[in-house]
C-alpha cells in the first residue's frame, strides 16, 4: 500500500472517530398531553409509531454511532414535531383533527412507518389488522368532530 493511500486510510478513519463526539439531543422530554385512545390502538400506536412520535423514544444502539447517529436524531425530532403523542392533548383540538386526517392517510398509502424504520424494526409493520384498527379509530374519532 502506497503512502497517499495509508494517509487517506488514516485520515478517514480519524474523521470517523472525530465525528462521534458531535453532540446530538437524544433526549425524552417529559410526556405531558399524552393522547387518549382505546387499548387496542395504544397498543398498535406503542409498537409502530411511539418510538419516532412521542417522548418516549427507545433509542437504538446505532443512534449512538455517526454518521447514522445524525439521521436517526435527525428522523425523530421531524417526527415528535410533526406528530408527538406525547404531547397530543396540547395542540387546539381542530389541529388534532387534521392531524388524524393526515395519519390514516399516511398509513392507507404505506407511507408510515417509514420502509427504512421497518428494516431494523420489522416488528413495526402494519398488519392489515392493525391499519384497520388505526382506520376504524380514525373515522369515529372524525364522525365526533364538532
Amino acid at each position: 500500500m502506497n503512502r497517499r493511500i495509508k494517509v487517506i486510510l488514516i485520515s478517514f478513519v480519524a474523521l470517523l472517530v472525530l465525528i462521534q463526539f458531535y453532540p446530538l439531543d437524544r433526549s425524552n422530554p417529559p410526556v405531558t398531553a399524552e393522547i387518549e385512545t382505546p387499548p387496542e390502538v395504544k397498543v398498535v400506536l406503542k409498537e409502530s409509531c411511539y418510538d419516532c412520535h412521542s417522548n418516549e423514544t427507545v433509542w437504538p444502539f446505532y443512534a449512538y454511532i455517526a454518521p447514522v447517529s445524525w439521521l436517526v436524531v435527525r428522523d425523530v425530532h421531524k417526527a415528535r414535531h410533526d406528530v408527538n403523542f406525547s404531547e397530543w392533548g396540547s395542540i387546539p383540538v381542530e389541529k388534532q383533527y387534521k392531524k388524524l386526517d393526515k395519519l390514516w392517510e399516511e398509513v392507507e398509502e404505506g407511507k408510515m412507518p417509514l420502509p427504512i424504520y421497518l428494516i431494523t424494526h420489522p416488528g413495526a409493520k402494519l398488519s392489515e389488522e392493525h391499519k384497520a384498527t388505526i382506520k376504524n379509530w380514525v373515522q369515529s374519532s372524525l364522525a365526533t368532530k364538532p
